[in-house]
């Protein structure tokens, strides 16, 4: 993806996201400093007040906090936190819909579930 931005979503989310698959893919280990919001303003060409929309969307979950006068630091327990939230959204995305649209053309429950198996192998 490089740092490029999807124009079909806001930017601040964008910025969470990319920092939560940071956090996610061992970049960003817990407790370590993430860059300042001039330093993603500046890698993302955006404004600083939207790389701080992001940020502070992550502080609001709890999944970084801030040191007084040093900068943002990954929360102990982020990643378990963010995986418990992406299962959920997985969830709602994938697995709810396909479950839908199996329905909708017939797709048993088990035929479904042979056909991820067949996938997966």
């Amino acid at each position: 993806m490089g740092n490029q931005m999807d124009d079909s979503r806001p930017i601040f989310v964008q910025i969470a996201e990319r920092i939560e698959d940071d956090i996610l893919e061992g970049g960003l280990p817990e407790e370590s400093q993430v860059p300042s919001t001039n330093q993603f303003a500046a890698f993302y060409g955006i404004n600083p007040a939207t790389a701080a929309k992001g940020v502070n969307l992550l502080v609001d979950q709890e999944i970084l906090y801030k040191k007084r006068g040093i900068g943002m630091f990954v929360s102990s327990g982020a990643k378990v936190k963010l995986v418990e939230k992406r299962k959920e959204q997985f969830f709602e995305q994938y697995v709810v819909a396909m479950i839908r649209e199996a329905e909708k053309l017939g797709i048993t429950r088990d035929q479904l579930t042979d056909m991820i198996r067949e996938r997966g192998n």
